[in-house]
């Protein structure tokens, strides 16, 4: 069978400081979507409009990865604690959102994926928080805390019954509940001892729309419950039903 072709928005490894580590990271993505069987088409902010316009035409699902911090202008405040905002991948991930979600196919955020989400559907973002911030990868060294899943939720029916679920925690930017946008309800939460409960879980509040964002690192399985391949699993297989098609085994 035909695999379903999936938007996978990365940082530009040209403008990282270690082009190799983004290199690596950017992979990293493209290998899960790949192991659940679907094909990959990477874009970061070089795409020209006609190749943008091409594969949004043509995409069965859109995945919005992790990377740098969110221009803190695209949801109206100063610059506080936000830091290395990409504005060209800002503005590359707003258009690939509006074009997924006028297209109706199922919406994958991941990292910043999910902030972006959340970002561009009118929501906001904590601009810093200590304690849930990593070395940076590929090191061993991973900060973890506990996921607690939303009973009832799209999230918890496609990791099922999974207990206790400990994450990787890559981020210094954060969602709460009073930042939640509109039509996003939380999918699962992380205590922050200065924060307070953070929203690292959100799903579509209409049930006919597969749209999920994870503020967690799934694609890293060195560090992630092997259960979190239901979630890319599960992507795949609405990105593939949005085709007309099966994912390949």
């Amino acid at each position: 069978m035909d695999r379903p072709h999936i938007v996978t928005t990365l940082a530009d490894p040209g403008a990282a400081s270690d082009p190799e580590v983004a290199d690596l990271k950017n992979r990293r993505y493209l290998e899960a979507l790949e192991r659940a069987g679907a094909t990959p088409m990477p874009l970061d902010e070089r795409a020209s409009p006609a190749e943008r316009a091409a594969a949004f035409a043509t995409m069965h699902g859109l995945l919005l990865s992790g990377g740098a911090d969110i221009d803190p202008a695209r949801y109206g405040e100063a610059p506080s604690g936000a830091r290395d905002a990409e504005p060209g991948r800002d503005a590359l991930e707003d258009e690939a959102f509006r074009a997924a979600m006028a297209a109706g196919v199922p919406i994958l955020g991941v990292c910043r994926g999910l902030q972006a989400i959340n970002v561009f559907a009118g929501g906001s973002l904590v601009q810093h928080l200590d304690g849930h911030e990593s070395v940076a990868y590929p090191s061993p060294a991973v900060t973890r805390h506990r996921l607690e899943l939303a009973g009832g939720s799209r999230l918890a029916t496609i990791l099922g019954d999974s207990g206790d679920l400990e994450v990787n925690s890559y981020h210094h930017q954060a969602i709460t509940a009073d930042r939640l946008a509109p039509g996003l309800r939380i999918a699962a939460v992380a205590d922050h001892s200065d924060a307070g409960e953070l929203v690292e879980g959100v799903e579509s509040t209409d049930p006919e729309r597969w749209l999920v964002g994870v503020q967690c690192h799934p694609e890293r399985t060195e560090s992630s419950p092997p259960v979190f391949e239901r979630l890319w699993a599960s992507f795949v297989a609405a990105c593939a039903e949005r085709a007309g098609t099966e994912p390949a085994s």
